[in-house]
This record gives C-alpha cells, sequence and structure tokens, in this order.
C-alpha cells in the first residue's frame, strides 16, 4: 500500500526497483517517508558511484534529483522503510536499536558485466526520525556526513570492502548536537546493510522463526555455497557463521595493515557481508601508536587500534549465540568460529608481505614483520608516510628520507640491513612496483578531512571535490596534490571525533 497520496509529485531517478529485504515482511521493518529539509544544495558527488547504480548521465542536474536524495521528495518505485536490529554497545548488552537515522530507499536491480542481475540497496542516512531513534532527531550533520562520504569512497580506493555513498546533500535547517550545526543526508549504497544486530534481535526475543527466515534470506542471496557445502555434515547455519567470520577475519587485516580505526564496533555496526560499516569516529593512523584511541567516547579503549581484531572475534561470538537455535550444536558453533583465528594472522601477514613487496613467503617474514612494527611504534612514526617511502626507496635505492623517520637510526638501519638482504634475490623493480601498489600515498587523515568540513560550512565544496579525487586512486601520485601526503599539522592531534554525529 503506497504511503503517497495520488498528487504528490515524485522523482524518477532512472533506475528499475526491485523488493529483497521487503520481502520478510513487516516484523523486519517499518514502512514510513523520509522527513524534507528545506532549499537542499549539493556537497559532494560520486560518479563512480553513479555508474555502478546505473544512473543515467547528467543525472544530478535536476532540482527533482537533489530534492529526493535529500528526503524531500520521494522516488518513483520505491517504498521506504527502516529496520530492526539490536546489539552489543562498548560489550553491554543495548537491547533493541534499530535504524534510528537511516531510511532505506530501495533496492536497485542493476545488471553486473556478466549480464547477471543484481541488487544495490540505496539508503538514506540523515533524513528524519524513525520509530527506533530512541529520542533522537533522526538527523545527520554536514561534518559527520562528509567524513562517511569521503570515507566510504576512500576505502573503496584502497580496495577494502565497504558500504560506499553516491552523495552528500546539506541544508541550512539547524540541528543540535553539542552546538548547532547544519543538516545533511548522505546517500549510502551497498548489497545490504544488515548487521549482525539483525539476528540478535531475534533471537534474544526468542523469535526463531524470523530468525530463520532472516538467516535463510542471507544465506541464499549473499552465500548460496553454504547450502551445498560437506562442511559441518551440511549443516548451513554453521557453514554460513563460518563463511561471515572468515570475510570478517579478511577485512580486519586489511584495516590493521592500512592502519584504519573503526572507533565503534558495536556488534549493530558489524556487516553480515564483511563490509567495513557505519563511518562514525574513525581515524587512519598519523604516528604509528598500537594502543591508539580514535573515539573520544571510548574511555575505556575498548576499540583502541591493536584491539580490532579481538573485538571482531568477540563479536563474532554474539552472531554465533544468535545463530545457535538453527545450528543447533554449541560445540559446532564454536568450530565455526575457530576460522577466523587462522584466516586473520595468514591475510595480515599477507598484507603486510605485500607492503614489503614479498610476493612469496619465507622463513623469517613474520620477524621482520614485527620488528618494522615495533620500530614504528617506538619512534610513532607516520604510519603512511613511511611505507610510501619504504616503496619508494625499493625504487630508487635512497634510503635516507626513510632512515630520517626514525629517532632510532641504528634500530632502524638493522632491519633495512634484513630487509635489503630478504629481497637480494628477488629484482627490485618488481617488488616496488607491488609496493607502490600496496601502500598508498593518500588516505583521508582527520585534518584533511576538517579542511574540507570548514570550507563546506561556508558553501565551499571543493575541498570535498579535491579529497574525493585523490581518495578514488590514492596510489597513484597525483603530481602537485603532495601537501595532502604530507605530516599532520600540530592541531590535529587536538581534533576529536566522538559518537555524537
Amino acid at each position: 500500500m503506497s504511503l503517497l497520496a495520488e498528487d504528490t509529485e515524485v522523482a524518477d531517478l532512472g533506475l528499475r526497483w526491485k523488493t529483497g529485504f521487503a520481502n520478510l515482511g513487516p516484523a523486519f521493518f517499518t514502512e514510513l517517508r523520509p522527513t524534507p529539509l528545506p532549499d537542499p544544495y549539493w556537497v559532494g558527488r560520486s560518479d563512480a558511484v553513479a555508474r555502478e547504480l546505473g544512473l543515467p548521465p547528467g543525472w544530478h542536474e535536476s532540482t527533482n534529483t537533489l530534492a529526493a536524495l535529500t528526503g524531500s521528495m520521494p522516488i518513483a518505485g520505491t517504498q521506504p522503510f527502516a529496520t530492526v536490529y539490536s546489539g552489543h554497545q562498548f560489550g553491554v548488552w543495548a537491547g533493541q536499536l534499530g535504524d534510528g537515522r537511516a531510511i532505506m530507499i530501495g533496492e536497485a536491480d542493476i545488471a553486473s558485466e556478466t549480464g547477471s542481475e543484481g541488487g544495490l540497496e540505496v539508503q538514506f542516512k540523515g533524513a528524519g526520525r524513525t520509530p527506533y531513534s530512541r529520542g533522537g532527531d533522526g538527523r545527520a550533520v554536514l561534518r559527520s556526513s562528509i567524513r562517511e562520504f569521503l570515507c566510504s569512497e576512500a576505502m573503496h580506493g584502497l580496495g577494502i570492502p565497504t558500504t560506499r555513498a553516491l552523495c552528500v546533500t546539506g541544508s541550512d535547517a539547524r540541528v543540535r548536537r553539542e552546538e548547532l550545526e547544519s543538516a545533511a543526508v548522505v546517500t549510502r549504497v551497498a548489497p545490504s546493510f544488515i548487521r549482525f544486530g539483525h539476528f540478535e534481535h531475534f533471537a534474544a526475543n526468542q523469535r526463531e522463526d524470523e530468525l530463520r527466515s532472516l538467516a535463510d534470506y542471507v544465506i541464499d542471496r549473499y552465500y548460496p555455497a553454504c547450502r551445498t557445502t560437506e562442511r559441518f555434515n551440511g549443516n548451513a547455519y554453521a557453514a554460513f557463521l563460518e563463511a561471515v567470520s572468515e570475510r570478517t577475519a579478511a577485512l580486519l587485516a586489511q584495516w590493521q595493515a592500512v592502519g584504519f580505526c573503526h572507533g565503534v564496533m558495536n556488534t549493530d555496526n558489524m556487516s553480515i557481508l564483511g563490509l567495513t560499516i557505519d563511518y562514525g569516529p574513525f581515524q587512519f593512523l598519523d604516528g604509528f601508536d598500537p594502543r591508539h584511541i580514535c573515539n573520544h567516547s571510548d574511555t575505556s579503549g575498548r576499540y583502541a587500534f591493536n584491539q580490532q581484531p579481538n573485538v571482531a572475534y568477540w563479536n563474532l561470538f554474539c552472531l554465533a549465540q544468535a545463530l545457535l537455535p538453527l545450528i543447533g550444536d554449541q560445540e559446532v558453533a564454536v568450530a565455526a568460529l575457530e576460522s577466523y583465528k587462522t584466516v586473520f594472522p595468514h591475510a595480515f601477514e599477507g598484507r603486510m608481505r605485500a607492503k614489503l613487496g614479498l610476493a612469496d613467503a619465507a622463513e623469517g617474514d613474520r620477524a621482520l614483520i614485527e620488528g618494522v612494527l615495533k620500530l614504528l611504534a617506538a619512534g610513532k612514526v607516520d604510519y603512511t608516510i613511511f611505507w610510501r617511502r619504504l616503496s619508494h626507496h625499493m625504487a630508487d635505492g635512497n634510503a635516507e628520507p626513510v632512515r630520517d623517520l626514525f629517532p632510532d637510526r641504528e634500530g632502524f638501519d638493522a632491519w633495512l640491513l634484513l630487509f635489503s638482504e630478504r629481497h637480494a634475490a628477488a629484482g627490485r623493480a618488481q617488488a616496488a612496483d607491488l609496493m607502490l601498489k600496496s601502500n598508498p600515498k593518500f588516505v583521508l587523515r582527520n585534518h584533511l578531512g576538517q579542511q574540507a568540513i570548514e570550507a563546506s560550512q561556508l558553501k565551499d565544496h571543493a575541498g570535498v571535490a579535491t579529497l574525493l579525487a585523490l581518495l578514488e586512486a590514492p596510489f597513484d601520485e597525483h603530481p602537485g596534490c603532495d601537501a595532502y601526503a604530507g605530516f599532520p599539522p600540530d592541531w590535529a592531534s587536538t581534533i576529536e571525533i566522538s559518537c555524537s554525529s
């Protein structure tokens, strides 16, 4: 049943829409419409995501499109809704949560390059209150929206699984957080926004029928191999848990290798597809500090950088508990989790070997990796700049720019000798090429995001566009843009990012 009056004007984005998650039924969501924002304007747009969705050329030129992607005009063919889920927040059961600021617009029906049909869910973040807003206003502010937009695309540019962002639209409507700020909406895109917390919700409420329906939907849609595997005597739900564990392990290996801190790894912020999801108080490391806490709200350090792999496993254990009624045997559920403990270290070492230009494994590689990480931590050496300079050293043989980063020159020289000996039998050019493709020149540092935000608050969005262009291709040199790859200014350490948004 449509929520629209017959004379309501609608925007046609030129997309075909299909029903995926919505087929599960009303126990899983509440239908509602976004709340309009006055006088919307463009802040940032991703042409790459537009192409992936299949939006037509010039898609952004219509005022109707701008209004639609701010939640102020319905989109033809869609029936928006907000989903319900529960979860553990900072290690404590929080009960029912749900999409408090997110509204699912629908699933765009797209054709892949192979000609097969697929779907991408389109979701607005910040488009108004939902039944799950828990006293909040359902809005997002410009600063957090720009950060999510840029980081979604930055992670994709780095090759890390992530939700994507089509655009940010802004409005002069005011939203109160610590102070009055302007409102914005992020249009997010992903194959699915289903989280661990969706399963926890129905398990906690002993609604096994809905739990089974959700698991069957996700398995049949995204993990069909679990239906035919011989693992766990053909137990598809255990195989599903194992597959999610392995995807999550691979994701965490990529986070740790690139120096990415998520900041709020609650179970409701964990993707069932192993995607990076919910960009709140995130940060890419500046000086390497394994104990770094990027979330100002995280007073206990639960989500410190070096704790992320363990937290991911803890969250998977919560998912296992939720799936236990379907798996039927606790020992089988525990066995399904075990692959995380082997996949993560193997994947992490593989990522680190690539950063070191090592195409194959050899005895002593782990010591080489651990050795350089200890040196980086001891000197609080800038993580991204070190790896990029080491890559150029492999290309041109000049070690001085790398040595200059370390207070302990002797310690680094000793490590560099081991590193050089490891490469003695291989060609430097091949190693340098691998390193330059594995160690980005550009990451979304907090101060770069802050500068773009401050300019956008004055209606100058050029900085957002510039950063987007760099972050979409972070391994390229981008001549003339070295300032975006330099050391952070002193004031960068004073930036505080919290769960408030």
